[in-house]
């Protein structure tokens, strides 16, 4: 209750003043609510603070921006390669250090060569038997030639000189097939490294015999990933795929498919986007059982900080960059299945306004429609706020929250 300025009281009458004086005691005990604008003083001023509630107004925040779209998904490594020894023998030597850099064509391990030595001097010996074998029937041949020119030689003869040098001649190349295969052997002793990366631990001591040959049977001795660039695998539902497609159609974004999308990703440990990579590939088809679409971007990885295993956070641009409205999510009232979003007028009074919203963007909700530039939206004091009641609106800003120190 407020009451009347002393200027502005009646002087006291008598009581036979009758039911006239009662009505005008009355009304100034009231605090002269039934006082027009000639009554003056402050009195309807504090009467009209006391009925309209202050509340904290500011325009939409206009600010530039890419709508983006985040999922969840692993690094992976562009290559990946199970080292497996091609030939038995027990291993002579182990040539790095479990878990360190390695580049193409450094040694890993060493098998005992000196099998393979020997069976590649044998095979050699042979080739020179065969050779010698083809030299002689050459000669046997020519000589046969000359006879039978003078018919001094019977022509199964001939016949017989000719099959001996084809014979002899096919021996030879079985005899340098045999060296190949030994010279071949014998650098299978050499494991070498086949791509660079990080290599994992050994599998198998020094000492040990290790069983060659196709991949099921061969020992498996380590492995190699390659770090820079890695890849970043994700999962997106297929009503996410649908609206990039549409969006496509429309000229609205680049196809994913065309490849050259940029995108960002961070670890599950920061707060800021700090990788720049690239979309380079969607699969060719959604998955019947979970009903997404498997896709992958791209990183470099210079200082090998992402290792593949590894989760992550990426997001993907869902639009072009546009001028968005943005207000704090706290100012939207749910009605329902509306969203509403209180504004004051010229006049002080609520006006409720149904909106279409869109995404979070730096802390901030995007209102796709239903709000002008000119609103003042009502972001603190909502509970103070009624639609058609009268507030007191109090000048504020919209501004990005900070992200939290440390």
């Amino acid at each position: 209750m407020i009451a009347a300025p002393a200027s502005n009281t009646a002087p006291a009458r008598p009581a036979a003043a009758g039911r006239g004086g009662l009505l005008l005691a009355a009304a100034a005990a009231a605090g002269l609510w039934l006082a027009g604008p000639a009554g003056g003083g402050p009195a309807p001023a504090r009467a009209q603070a006391a009925g309209a509630p202050p509340v904290t107004v500011s325009r939409p925040l206009r600010q530039d921006i890419i709508e983006w779209d985040e999922f969840t998904g692993q690094f992976q490594a562009v290559d990946s390669v199970a080292i497996r020894a091609r030939v038995s023998g027990y291993l002579d030597s182990v040539n790095f250090r479990d878990g360190q850099m390695v580049k193409a064509g450094d040694l890993l391990f060493v098998i005992d060569p000196r099998p393979f030595e020997a069976t590649l001097a044998s095979v050699r010996a042979e080739l020179q038997q065969a050779e010698a074998r083809l030299d002689l029937s050459n000669r046997q041949l020519a000589r046969a030639a000359e006879l039978r020119r003078s018919d001094n030689v019977a022509a199964s003869v001939f016949d017989e000189r000719q099959q001996q040098v084809r014979v002899d001649a096919a021996g030879v190349e079985v005899a340098k097939a045999a060296v190949r295969t030994a010279e071949l052997n014998l650098s299978f002793t050499r494991i070498l490294a086949p791509l660079s990366g990080r290599i994992s631990r050994r599998e198998v001591s020094v000492g040990n015999l290790i069983a060659g040959g196709e991949a099921g049977a061969a020992t498996l001795l380590t492995t190699i990933v390659s770090l820079d660039p890695i890849y970043f695998t994700f999962d997106m539902s297929e009503a996410d795929f649908l609206a990039y497609v549409r969006a496509a159609q429309n000229g609205r974004l680049r196809s994913q498919r065309d490849g050259g999308i940029e995108v960002e990703a961070r670890l599950f440990d920061e707060r800021d986007w700090t990788l720049k990579g690239t979309l380079d590939f969607v699969d060719n088809q959604v998955n019947a059982g979970s009903g997404t679409i498997r896709a992958r971007a791209v990183f470099s990885n210079p200082t090998g900080v992402l290792t593949p295993g590894q989760f992550g956070r990426l997001r993907l641009p869902g639009s072009d960059r546009y001028t968005a409205t943005l207000i704090p999510d706290q100012a939207v009232v749910s009605d329902q299945a509306s969203k509403i979003v209180l504004t004051v007028g010229d006049d002080g009074t609520v006006v409720p306004k149904p909106v279409r919203l869109g995404p979070m963007e730096n802390g901030l909700r995007v209102v796709r429609s239903g709000l002008a530039e000119t609103d003042r939206v009502i972001i603190n004091g909502l509970v103070r706020a009624r639609p058609g009641a009268k507030v007191t609106p109090q000048e504020g800003s919209i501004e990005p929250p900070k992200p939290p120190a440390g």
